[in-house]
């Protein structure tokens, strides 16, 4: 593999910003009318809640229901979520629960009479069970009847995180630096990881081989920057029996380029299955952008923030988060519980949960907001497996859940810091249903309000990624909040 060349982002962005002499406007406008011109729904499966996170006014649903689709297939928006919080999966259930919602959404396409195209909310950061969940999906759509897929469309261009293809490798950005994901944090992740930065051989590399890096279809951002159009259709119509296609892009303007070429593509008849990270989903579905939430936004439910304070739960083992979470420290007005995650170890968490519980209320009946957060030193255990630490990573997740399920106050709000967490909170502490994503109250990090019959209905709920701000961005997301 070697090591790969790190590159100063303000340097590169002038670089390919000088190719690109095409109207955007114009792209803008064909790109719109091949919108309007698709009638298939877009569902979008998300394997934690983070994929939200560069759109808005859309449904997200908690379950798979075929009664939970036919409900998004019916919805007036092109695209609806599906959280299928897959990352805290196991390879052989999300296969099951792959096989399921394929099923699923065929019996609801043909109840509502509508096409589909589905689309793989993965990370940004190349972690989460590729490829076993598009092979499912691909083989059980099939099976019920749908076209096959010709292609699969790998895009983990995530702008507000820093995640940017260049070269085919993927680049994580650090202030001015980018650095090949294989070389940081999230490469070394113990269930996720990979050691590829070149996105074709990271392919490769998931397919044990089964695909060659040789073998993937490249869209290279010389030919996006050129405008290309006719030359990436032309490719994209060359694809056939599921082949992976690598796009690079730097910036939405790109995405907006291989959209068109995509739609085209598909206007011919080709099928495609993306496996992408959030900002694929806004541009291909041509969601508009708006202002990030004030809090006359958010509490515009009729609740009076200042009668009760918030929750704060962080969950993401991070070096941002760490960060993130030192940085809010500063602030004197807020309460700062540890919870002791180690305790699951020793059977311990039980207790933990009681503690934390009720300190927590005691801060929230105060008006004060409680900021909740598991060591920040990952578990270490002997003789590990990627199987014992998922799972033992899923019953710390259950035990901080249950501090926001088990609460006898109302919070004002509430906040979840990592994916895990964050969805567990979602689903299992608030029961949520049938959420409406209002937009994001700081860049990559969206907020959810709460449907009538969750546990604490029309609050706002903020969904902040492990991975995503700089240093000062939680505290900027609690001067909205409190």
């Amino acid at each position: 593999m070697g090591h790969l060349e790190h590159l100063s982002y303000a340097e590169t962005k002038q670089k390919y910003d000088a190719l690109r002499k095409y109207d955007k406007s114009h792209n803008s406008l064909e790109l719109k009318k091949l919108i309007a011109e698709n009638r298939d729904k877009i569902i979008v499966l998300d394997d934690d809640p983070t994929g939200i996170q560069s759109v808005h006014d859309v449904a997200v649903y908690t379950d798979w229901t075929e009664e939970s689709l036919e409900k998004g297939f019916r919805r007036a928006e092109k695209v609806f979520y599906v959280l299928t919080n897959s990352r805290a999966m196991t390879a052989d259930e999300t296969v099951s629960v792959h096989r399921t919602i394929a099923e699923n959404i065929t019996l609801a396409a043909k109840a509502t009479g509508r096409s589909f195209m589905v689309i793989s909310r993965g990370d940004s950061t190349l972690r989460g069970h590729f490829p076993a969940e598009t092979q499912a999906l691909r083989a059980r759509l099939k099976e019920c009847g749908a076209a096959d897929m010709d292609g699969e469309i790998l895009i983990p261009l995530f702008c507000a995180g820093g995640r940017y293809t260049i070269g085919n490798i993927h680049y994580v950005r650090y202030a001015d630096e980018l650095i090949p994901a294989g070389e940081t944090e999230f490469a070394a992740d113990e269930t996720f990881g990979y050691k590829n930065s070149d996105l074709c051989r990271y392919i490769e590399e998931k397919t044990n081989g089964t695909v060659k890096h040789h073998q993937v279809t490249v869209i290279t951002l010389e030919e996006i920057r050129n405008n290309e159009l006719d030359r990436i259709e032309e490719k994209l119509l060359a694809i056939h029996d599921f082949g992976k296609v690598v796009v690079n892009a730097l910036d939405e303007e790109d995405l907006k380029v291989f959209c068109i070429a995509m739609y085209r593509a598909m206007r011919k008849g080709k099928h495609f299955q993306p496996r992408t990270a959030a900002d694929f989903v806004k541009v291909f579905c041509g969601i508009e952008d708006r202002p990030l939430l004030s809090g006359n936004e958010m509490y515009g439910n009729g609740r009076n923030k200042k009668h009760h304070g918030g929750i704060v739960v962080i969950g993401s083992h991070t070096e941002k988060t760490t960060m993130q979470l030192n940085e809010l420290k500063e602030r004197k007005d807020l309460e700062f519980i540890c919870f002791n995650s180690d305790l699951v170890l020793t059977n311990g968490l039980e207790d933990e949960v009681r503690k934390v519980r009720t300190f927590s209320e005691k801060i929230i009946k105060e008006g004060k907001t409680a900021v909740i957060y598991t060591k920040r030193r990952l578990l270490k255990v002997d003789h590990d497996t990627k199987e014992a630490a998922l799972r033992r990573s899923v019953r710390i997740s259950d035990a901080v859940c249950r501090l926001v399920g088990e609460l006898e106050v109302d919070p004002a709000f509430i906040v979840a810091k990592g994916g895990i967490t964050s969805s567990d909170i979602g689903v299992k502490a608030l029961g949520v249903h049938e959420a409406y994503v209002m937009g994001q109250i700081q860049p990559g990090v969206p907020v959810w309000r709460t449907d009538d019959t969750s546990r604490f209905p029309g609050i706002p709920y903020v969904i902040f990624p492990g991975n995503v701000g700089d240093k000062d961005t939680l505290r900027k997301v609690m001067e909205v909040l409190v």
